[in-house]
């Protein structure tokens, strides 16, 4: 239960708590990645030269996602109104930031191997340009002739005290974590700059936002003479091993052949993609995937059927290949489904179905160089599941292939429901580009989704960063409705900005329920408690939400989260939650409240207090913590949300 003076943060866990996996770590990197970057380049030593600084920053951020499930660090990050409040996974990427930020600025020695800090990056690369952040003004300069002044682990003091406003205590450990010996001396080091930490976030230390120039011209030419006659040296041997027979250059990006397979071979013959008929959707029953025809102007094109296939079978190196959670990136059992083929602004764009997945190929108009492959899970998608999957995304728009059933798509923003729709051109089931809210950083005012009508109505679904939306529903979790009504339109919009909870998730649905109202104390009017469900497509890995809000609240406050639980879905539709309040009085309260199934509610601990049915409202201090506990009008028990 959070306290809600201003926004509620979970109380740390024990250890087992502060467990994060990769899909955490890689959330709250892609949310926060802009102010992670912009930590690393401040804490790198300045030595490295702006360009270099920019890249490495990018580069350490990039790389500190962990290999497999870790402990997150003991200090969690501050209760911010960006999102970050209390997440272990925000603190397990920035410890490893800060760390390796430090390790960068460590001189090599001999005959120690260097550290990979230490290095170049070699991702990412930037070719004829340097990057470098906006110049300031003089308050800036001045500042960062300052912080290059210092040594190492007092950048990182003065950074982690400005510009994530940690305590002293707090740093102090977040240094020891990163392998700080002497922490105080830091400190003490850091203490000689004055506290200007409001100019942290000034343009001059933002390496999101860059200038470009261009390199040595007269050094790049020469570079490029020698390039070419290598490269042309290279293309006749090159031209040997491509002939008709065994060669390995007609497959683009994929990697060399190094063991033949006859059934693998017949999955990978572009002569045997299963296609469609363009009208056999409208005699079949079934409304999924399978039944999806073949579009698009280059289905027919044989060489890049085959380059998509081969690179599906045996990604090469430089291949970008991402897959939502849980979902195999392995080549198809056998010759896929074709949904469609063509050129989508700058790039060759293939979908594959094999019943399991999707997969989408994207190679660029003039080579194979720098092709990506992604998947995501739709087993058992039919109807709205099956309605849309993402052909492109660009300067923060998407633009999506619709079922051949959707007669009409809009855009509308759920967190105004009266704002209305706004219509989609549709051109062979594309829509024109629709505003993303996948890759939005910072504070959210607004949620723009996709809706879609057939012959059976209108559904809206919400691009989540993957491959096909998540659908969005409203109601009781037993039986939930379309979310396109003006009741669940209104249900929705308070807490349109916590489908950013499950950004990257492998979602699949999300449901929202308004399950009680609840008077306030002190004549503050009514409050209402609603929770979301995300379910995965892996049927794992849910993910519940509780959420409260007072009279005249614009967004809603999440005061639990629970992942891996039945509460407040389809098996089990119950859930129960609490939250410290304080009134305008300025009284504290504990606030509980359950679904209408709930016989009575008793809290333990902190603040002791009992009540018949599903609402409790007890006098308390502030800071308290209490447990939650409830019975079912069936006599069973209902623990509260944590």
């Amino acid at each position: 239960m959070q306290s809600q003076d201003v926004a509620p943060s979970p109380a740390p866990g024990s250890a087992p708590d502060r467990a994060v996996d990769v899909e955490q770590a890689e959330a709250a990197l892609v949310e926060h990645y802009p102010r992670l970057v912009r930590l690393a380049y401040l804490v790198l030593p300045p030595g490295l030269g702006r360009g270099r600084r920019v890249l490495t920053a990018h580069a350490l951020v990039q790389r500190a996602l962990p290999r497999r499930r870790a402990s997150a660090p003991v200090i969690p990050a501050q209760a911010q109104a960006d999102g970050r409040d209390g997440d272990p996974g925000y603190a397990y990427v920035r410890l490893q930031v800060v760390r390796t930020a430090l390790e960068a600025g460590l001189p090599l020695v001999r005959p120690a191997w260097p550290k990979r800090a230490q290095l170049p990056p070699l991702l990412p690369q930037v070719r004829g340009l340097r990057l470098f952040p906006r110049s300031g003004g003089a308050d800036e300069l001045a500042l960062d002739q300052q912080l290059s002044a210092l040594a190492g682990p007092a950048r990182a003091v003065y950074v982690l005290r400005g510009l994530e406003k940690l305590t002293d205590g707090e740093v102090r450990k977040v240094l020891a974590e990163a392998g700080v010996a002497d922490t105080d001396a830091a400190l003490d080091e850091a203490d000689a700059v004055p506290a200007r930490y409001a100019l942290l976030e000034s343009p001059e230390f933002d390496p999101c936002s860059l200038q470009a120039r261009p390199t040595d011209l007269l050094r790049r030419r020469r570079h490029t003479t020698a390039a070419l006659a290598a490269a042309a040296a290279l293309a006749v041997c090159g031209a040997l091993v491509a002939l008709p027979g065994d060669g390995w250059g007609p497959d683009g990006a994929a990697a060399p052949v190094y063991a033949q397979n006859p059934a693998a071979e017949a999955a990978l013959d572009p002569g045997r993609l299963l296609r469609v008929s363009p009208v056999a959707w409208k005699t079949s029953a079934r409304t999924d995937f399978s039944v999806w025809p073949a579009r698009g102007a280059l289905v027919r094109d044989t060489a890049l059927l085959r380059r998509a296939l081969a690179v599906w079978a045996r990604p090469g190196a430089t291949v970008q290949v991402s897959a939502t959670p849980d979902t195999p990136s392995g080549p198809p059992s056998g010759p896929p489904q074709l949904l469609y083929a063509a050129e989508v602004g700058n790039a060759r764009v293939v979908l594959f179905h094999d019943g399991l997945r999707i997969a989408r190929y994207a190679e660029p108009k003039d080579g194979t160089a720098g092709a990506a492959l992604d998947f995501a899970r739709v087993d058992g998608a039919a109807g709205a599941e099956a309605s849309a999957i993402v052909l492109d995304r660009a300067d923060g728009n998407v633009r999506w292939l619709t079922a051949p059933w959707v007669t009409a798509a809009g855009e509308r923003d759920l967190g105004k429901p009266g704002a209305g729709v706004m219509a989609l051109t549709l051109t062979d089931g594309i829509t024109s580009p629709l505003a993303s809210p996948a890759t939005r950083t910072g504070t959210c005012t607004g949620w723009n989704v996709l809706q879609l009508t057939d012959a059976s109505g209108s559904r809206l679904l919400t691009d989540l960063g993957e491959l096909v939306p998540a659908r969005l529903t409203a109601g009781r979790p037993t039986a939930p409705k379309e979310a396109t009504g003006a009741e669940a339109l209104g249900t929705w919009a308070p807490y349109a900005c916590s489908l950013a909870d499950v950004r990257g998730q492998g979602v699949r649905t999300v449901n929202v329920w308004s399950y009680a109202r609840q008077p306030l104390p002190d004549a503050s009017g009514s409050a209402e408690w609603v929770c979301t469900r995300a379910e995965t497509w892996r049927g794992d890995g849910s993910r519940v939400l509780a959420q409260f809000r007072t009279p005249g609240g614009l967004f809603g406050a999440a005061v639990a989260k629970a992942g891996d639980v039945p509460a407040c879905g389809p098996r089990d539709p119950h859930v129960l939650a609490g939250v410290l309040w304080k009134s305008q009085g300025g009284h504290w309260y504990l606030l509980a409240a359950g679904d209408s199934g709930t016989r009575n509610v008793r809290a333990t601990g902190g603040v002791r207090d009992s009540a018949p049915g599903p609402l409790l409202t007890a006098a308390a201090e502030k800071g308290a913590k209490a447990e939650l506990k409830g019975t079912l009008a069936d006599g069973r028990s209902v623990n509260g949300l944590n």
